[in-house]
């Protein structure tokens, strides 16, 4: 997966509002759009990996310490208020971007892979460079960053490590490999799109801060 989507990585990181945040262009604003549009796709990609937990298969996989979505809830409630579920729309590009994560944890679950990949090995490797970022841009405080925190995990480049030979160790019993690694390239490609998106909204909306 990762020889196959190397490319998208690197769009991912210079396209929409992941290049904004990283250029320091962001504003609070659109930061949270982005954890709200980024929030269906970790709800129902979380809820596949529950539904396989019980195969041996997604033994290191379906790992809790890693949930993100109820940090994001945090995040959204402390920056936007009681009222971010309604402040907040969810974007076309992420009502995609979440039926696909949905249908990932169809049948086998196989395809689940690739967005814990995508999205978990992500988390890990490139968390530390948003962190800083989302404080020295955007001025968020502690309390609005708890989707970066991994309080359970003391290492997370360790971990990130155990993740990725977990994540090579379930691609040994798949059926079809290949399926799966192009579902990987389709969650980047998702994954992009919905940062131009988010990158759109927020500077038609004219929100400061």
């Amino acid at each position: 997966m990762r020889a196959r989507t190397r490319e998208l990585h690197d769009e991912a990181e210079n396209t929409g509002f992941v290049a904004d945040l990283i250029a320091g262009r962001a504003r609070r604003y659109g930061y949270a759009l982005y954890l709200r549009n980024l929030l269906p796709t970790y709800e129902a990609m979380e809820r596949g990996l529950d539904s396989h937990r019980a195969d041996t298969q997604f033994a290191g996989i379906a790992n809790p310490l890693l949930r993100r979505a109820h940090r994001i809830v945090a995040d959204l409630r402390a920056i936007g208020g009681g009222g971010w579920e309604q402040s907040l729309p969810i974007l076309p590009e992420a009502e995609h971007y979440a039926r696909r994560a949905a249908l990932a944890g169809l049948g086998d679950g196989a395809a689940l892979l690739a967005h814990a990949y995508v999205r978990y090995m992500g988390d890990l490797n490139g968390g530390r460079i948003l962190r800083r970022l989302a404080i020295n841009s955007l001025g968020l405080e502690p309390g609005a960053l708890a989707f970066f925190d991994y309080p359970e995990i003391p290492d997370t480049r360790a971990f990130a490590t155990t993740y990725r030979m977990a994540l090579d160790q379930a691609g040994l019993g798949l059926s079809d490999p290949v399926a799966v690694v192009e579902e990987a390239a389709e969650a980047f490609r998702d994954n992009i799109a919905l940062s131009r998106a988010v990158a759109s909204a927020a500077g038609k909306s004219g929100a400061g801060g």
